[in-house]
């Protein structure tokens, strides 16, 4: 049985989170949590609250900077992956927790590749969750895809031209990290005539879930960082 294990939670709500999360939850000797901002409240760490034991298990929240500027990135992962891979050696059971799926966008991703290469003799488990994409069609009742059609998954940084280049030759385009290049999107929804086919989604499954259909609307929103949009072909005629 893996000493490691990267749980994903899901978008936020605790009753998303697998039977299987559930039980290395409850199981585990240490629980640890990511944030970008040591100010801020750990999304995944809210999301599992009731399931563990505080008093018992050790929760450890640690900082990833919010940041592409890897000369700060990667000490904070291998400082994550050295900790984890020490509490793994002294025989403790550790789960990382992260909101969606641990190989979704995650930061998992960084520290799976560190365990790998440095050490390569602890078995890592790999404990999926439901992503923000399936659980924002969920609460909005919108179909993905279906029969050929198909869907790309954009993350908004990428850059204006990927998203265009996505609503060019995918029946239906999910866009994540919408916040710092919003109104350009908008600009371009507009120009493709694609606004009146988008659903907004933010917070999926949190107290503070917002759900817009209406292009006005969602023009006149100011999202938070937990947002996706998701775009669909239009109708046609």
């Amino acid at each position: 049985m893996p000493l490691i294990h990267a749980v994903g939670v899901g978008p936020g709500d605790p009753e998303l989170l697998t039977r299987k999360a559930e039980m290395v939850l409850r199981r585990a000797d240490v629980i640890l949590a990511p944030v970008s901002n040591p100010s801020e409240a750990s999304v995944a760490l809210a999301t599992i609250r009731e399931f563990i034991d505080e008093e018992r298990q050790q929760v450890i929240v640690h900082q990833f900077p919010m940041t592409s500027d890897r000369a700060r990135l990667v000490p904070a992962w291998n400082e994550a992956a050295e900790l984890i891979a020490g509490h793994a050696e002294a025989g403790r059971e550790v789960a990382f927790i992260t909101i969606g799926d641990p190989l979704f966008y995650s930061t998992f991703i960084y520290l799976l590749r560190i365990l790998r290469e440095k050490w390569p003799h602890l078995p890592v488990g790999i404990v999926p969750g439901i992503s923000s994409i399936n659980a924002a069609a969920a609460q909005a009742a919108l179909p993905l895809v279906e029969a050929e059609e198909k869907m790309a998954v954009v993350p908004a940084t990428a850059g204006i031209e990927q998203i265009a280049a996505a609503l060019a030759n995918f029946e239906t385009v999910v866009l994540l990290k919408v916040k710092p290049l919003y109104s350009d999107i908008l600009q371009l929804l507009r120009r493709t005539g694609r606004g009146g086919s988008t659903v907004f989604v933010e917070r999926v499954g949190s107290p503070r879930q917002k759900i817009l259909t209406d292009f006005a609307e969602i023009s006149a929103h100011s999202p938070d960082y937990l947002s996706l949009l998701i775009v669909k072909q239009p109708c046609s005629s």
